[in-house]
């Protein structure tokens, strides 16, 4: 149900605007409206103006952002964990804080710096320990000499092996040795020795062709491999231990200050929040004037909170809705507790105008009914509700699931519902073993039956959503619309009688009345509706046929529940029938679930809202911490 909703102006001396303020915020039940049209009449117009901030106050809100900044920065620097809350009034301690938050950033700004240098400093050695690696396995079998120089490499493309080899024969008449191994980053490691007085020649010559020595820093001085080897290993330990360190000194810092900063910041966004409703109030040379929209049933309590604080110093006032009012009211649903998990699915639509028709209890009416009727299978709704029962308790916290899970519950009762009136326990399976009959009809055979039941179904819903839609045109007096829709009403039922008569289930004398009822009113309903008005007839005829899938998806899911248990009963043996029969009633299930969702939606959404639902409502967003 769309929740009435008031009008209210808040009148009060200027100096108490903000505690007003700040009993509505704590109140969380009023939305302040910042535009004053149609809150301030033509005439008052001069006398009031938008609500200017003083000196004080402007300066005010300059610190509070500048230091909200200070401790954003300071938060980028320290590690994200759950902390305690804290206990001390932050209004008290924002100033200390404000004098400590420099402090702290250089103090975590540098750290970060450290920690994030010595990262560099890790993934440097860690692809030298990569390399050195590989090459320890080829030095091994190559003995250091004064007069030969080694130059290491790293190949990224094995296909470049015969070349380097071709390269390197033609500089050095053959004189060198060329070793590769593979790294442990799937790269390859090479090892070139020649003699030192060519090896500047080799280095250039790689470099031309684009494979250049893995060149050291300077800090690995005059090494050779095995002390680089043994450097690079001992460094490395060294710089993940300083690594730590710095974590665990933030990790401190964020502990013990944290809790602090976190309380103050959230007290700044609360103090600013406050700085910029002030701003949409009104005041004249002594009073304030605040605008906005409230449930109508919270009314006395909001009177009584100010009566409290104030006495009669700040009055609430209900000012007259007027029509112009009624597009930029807020809304508020409010449902009784058994429709309020199909909240769910009218969140996917936009929010219904203040006039228009809350779509929560009509789908809680009628979806169940059409998941029932498509789904149509005790077992299959025995299954289900176990599995409710499950989701259920298990996400009890989750809202989303809780509610997806009672939707489903209360479907599946109705599922098991219309199963008795079919006759199906997991298909066929009551009269294939126990000679049992539908009570009312078998869907598989029944084709023709069930196929006009949809119809019947499909005229019901959309002239009921046509009634609605007339309805409401008519209080919204617009007048045309309304005659419209009663019009197509008639057609529709006058349609209805001509099938009736033509088929024998009521006289064919009423054939010719009924017809010349329909050419009568034709005209009327171009004069309603417009030039548009057969197509917008058209489409509610369509819309009725469009109920057809009822009983085309519910006979697939019949027809495949009969198709595994003649499956099961052809392999001979109880086991593997079993098997077999019970995987395809589960796909059954799976698709029993999605299929009778979705189109019961969409028989809701397209063929059923659109005859009555208006949309455009902006949602209630009260003023609140």
């Amino acid at each position: 149900m769309i929740v009435r909703m008031s009008k209210v102006e808040i009148v009060g001396p200027k100096d108490l605007l903000q505690e007003s303020i700040v009993l509505l915020r704590d109140a969380g039940i009023f939305q302040i409206e910042p535009a004053a049209v149609g809150f301030i009449e033509k005439e008052a117009q001069e006398h009031i103006r938008s609500f200017s901030l003083d000196e004080k106050t402007g300066v005010e809100r300059l610190y509070l952002e500048d230091l909200r900044l200070k401790i954003e920065e300071l938060f980028s620097f320290l590690p994200a964990l759950p902390v305690r809350e804290s206990y001390i009034d932050p209004a008290s301690i924002a100033h200390t804080i404000a004098g400590t938050v420099e402090r702290h950033t250089c103090q975590t700004r540098e750290l970060s710096e450290q920690r994030d240098a010595l990262q560099t400093e890790r993934s440097e050695l860690e692809r030298y320990a990569i390399f050195l690696g590989g090459l320890s396995m080829l030095m091994d079998s190559t003995r250091e000499t004064p007069d030969l120089d080694f130059i290491g490499l790293t190949i990224k493309e094995p296909e470049m092996v015969p070349r380097l080899r071709e390269v390197l024969s033609r500089i050095t008449d053959w004189k060198f040795e060329f070793q590769t191994e593979p790294a442990e980053d799937g790269s390859l490691v090479g090892l070139i020795t020649v003699e030192k007085s060519i090896a500047d020649r080799v280095k250039k010559t790689l470099s031309d062709e684009h494979v250049p020595e893995l060149t050291f820093p300077a800090s690995f001085g005059t090494l050779s491999f095995p002390q680089k080897i043994a450097y690079v290993k001992e460094r490395t330990g060294r710089v993940s231990a300083e690594i730590d360190r710095i974590q665990e000194d933030l990790l401190r810092f964020a502990r013990r200050w944290t809790p602090l900063y976190k309380s103050v910041r959230e007290w700044i966004d609360d103090r600013l929040a406050l700085l910029k409703t002030t701003a949409s109030a009104y005041e004249t040379r002594m009073c304030f004037f605040i605008h906005g929209w409230m449930p109508s049933r919270d009314m006395a309590r909001l009177r009584k909170i100010m009566e409290g604080a104030f006495k009669t110093q700040v009055v609430v006032v209900e000012k007259e809705m007027r029509e112009e009012d009624l597009e930029r009211v807020p809304i508020v649903l409010k449902n009784p507790a058994y429709f309020r998990p199909f909240e769910l699915m009218t969140s996917l639509l936009p929010l219904p105008a203040y006039t228009s028709y809350d779509p929560t209890p009509f789908i809680g009416i009628f979806f169940p009914i059409f998941f029932g009727i498509i789904l149509g299978d005790a077992g299959y709704g025995l299954v289900l509700i176990l599995l409710t029962l499950y989701l259920r308790k298990r996400f009890r916290k989750n809202k989303a699931v809780h509610d997806g899970a009672t939707i489903l519950l209360i479907a599946s009762l109705y599922s098991i519902f219309f199963g008795v009136l079919y006759g199906e326990f997991f298909g066929d399976l009551p009269e294939r073993y126990f000679h049992l009959q539908p009570l009312v009809v078998e869907r598989r055979t029944a084709i023709v039956p069930m196929l006009l039941f949809s119809l019947a179904i499909g005229v019901a819903h959309i002239v009921f959503g046509l009634v609605l839609g007339a309805i409401n045109a008519f209080q919204r007096n617009v007048k045309r619309e309304g005659l419209f829709k009663v019009l197509s009403i008639v057609i529709i039922c006058c349609i209805i009688a001509i099938i009736a008569s033509l088929s024998g289930i009521i006289p064919l004398v009423f054939t010719r009345p009924v017809v010349l009822v329909i050419l009568f009113l034709t005209p009327l309903l171009f004069f309603a509706g417009g030039v548009l008005a057969p197509l917008e007839f058209l489409k509610s005829i369509g819309n009725i046929i469009s109920y057809v899938r009822i009983m085309a998806i519910g006979l697939t899911s019949v027809l495949l529940a009969y198709t595994a248990n003649e499956l099961g009963g052809l392999t001979g043996d109880v086991v593997t029938g079993v098997i077999i029969a019970g995987l395809i009633h589960v796909l059954n299930i799976v698709l029993g679930v999605f299929s009778p969702t979705i189109h019961a939606l969409r028989l809701h959404y397209v063929e059923f809202f659109s005859k009555f639902i208006e949309h455009g409502g902006r949602k209630f967003e009260p003023l609140r911490k």
